[in-house]
């Protein structure tokens, strides 16, 4: 597995002297990508912003890189990954799976992790890349970032996306997140429980928005109350907190559903130091099967994500889309599974 990094710190930093795509872009007060049609000599740019595109290139002394040109000529054997935050288990696991089969197809990887989800970083991390010369890009886009037209800021490169939402018009593959949560909540509807809380991840995140809108979707479905979400940032730390808190109150779930194990080890913490018992007392299930969730105490039931499906799926797709064999806009959804464990168990009884 062959990885370059590049931090953000480094993207922001002035590297280099010549202009990139992306100043003359701002000094002519267009996108990346009409940039780069002007550079290539494309016929579908209008007369007036061509000329003032050119007019900034003069300026800033821009010469164009040989990325862009040379893909038509031949390959660099090379794709680009970019990811808000590496650290998170869902992202690591994504990353190691594109390297590997990257790497199996004779490509290298190159990784930008992006400090900051903001639509201007993630615009930098492509202009790196381009740069850099990739001959696509792979996307984890866990957060909100702002206008996602301007993501096509990739002079033309191919692009997968992975964990967005799935009405975006780009070839996108994720975790199928409403299967998950369908299948975590059927496993507590068949052991009795109806008083079920969802602790959700933070609200600038996808998936834990749409297992929060899974929730009280299936939840509405059952003729069950949704009961208020709470949302936590994916740490164990934040679980426990949650976890306290709920345990305060004055009427007690009989099982809790966590957007994630870290944050569901964090709410069996709080449940164990109360002097409670799980399952006995609360039933707690997660989503993603981390390693050493079978160990926690008890081992915990969770939603298994195949991450390393999505890390292939995402890698094929853009082969394909570098090869010209794929349609544009596809969207793949990988199937989870339920894994029982101790951490579930029937409602008690009274």
């Amino acid at each position: 597995m062959t990885l370059e990094s590049q931090t953000a710190t480094e993207l922001s930093a002035p590297q280099r002297e010549r202009a990139s795509i992306n100043d003359v872009a701002r000094r002519a007060g267009v996108s990346a990508q009409t940039v780069s049609r002007v550079a290539n000599r494309m016929n579908n740019v209008r007369p007036a912003t061509r000329e003032r595109v050119l007019a900034a290139m003069a300026e800033l002394n821009y010469r164009p890189n040989s990325a862009a040109r040379n893909l038509k000529a031949g390959r660099f054997r090379s794709i680009g990954f970019v990811t808000f935050n590496l650290a998170t288990f869902g992202n690591e696991r994504t990353l190691s799976a594109v390297a590997e089969a990257s790497e199996a197809a004779g490509y290298t990887t190159t990784l930008l992790p992006v400090a900051d989800p903001t639509q201007l970083d993630v615009v930098g991390a492509f202009g790196r890349l381009e740069e850099q010369a990739v001959d696509g890009i792979i996307l984890v886009m866990s957060a909100e970032v702002g206008a996602l037209d301007e993501l096509t800021m990739t002079a033309g490169l191919p692009l997968v996306i992975i964990d967005s939402d799935a009405n975006l018009p780009y070839t996108i593959v994720d975790t199928d997140q409403e299967q998950g949560v369908s299948i975590a909540l059927q496993h507590l509807f068949e052991l009795g429980h109806r008083d079920i809380v969802h602790i959700s991840g933070p609200a600038s995140s996808y998936s834990a928005t749409r297992r929060a809108e899974a929730y009280r979707r299936i939840m509405a479905e059952r003729g069950l109350p949704a009961l208020e979400v709470h949302s936590g940032d994916w740490s164990a730390a934040s679980g426990l907190e949650l976890g306290r808190q709920l345990l305060d109150a004055e009427h007690l779930p009989t099982a809790v559903f966590a957007a994630n194990d870290h944050m569901a080890l964090g709410i069996m913490h709080a449940v164990h130091e109360r002097g409670l018992r799980v399952p006995q007392d609360i039933s707690v299930i997660g989503f993603d099967d981390v390693e050493g969730a079978a160990e926690f105490w008890p081992a915990l039931s969770t939603v298994h994500q195949n991450l390393d499906e999505v890390g292939r799926q995402a890698t094929s797709l853009l082969l394909a889309l570098i090869d010209g064999e794929a349609d544009e806009q596809q969207k793949i959804l990988v199937q989870t599974r339920l894994i029982v464990r101790d951490s579930t168990g029937p409602v008690r009884a009274g």
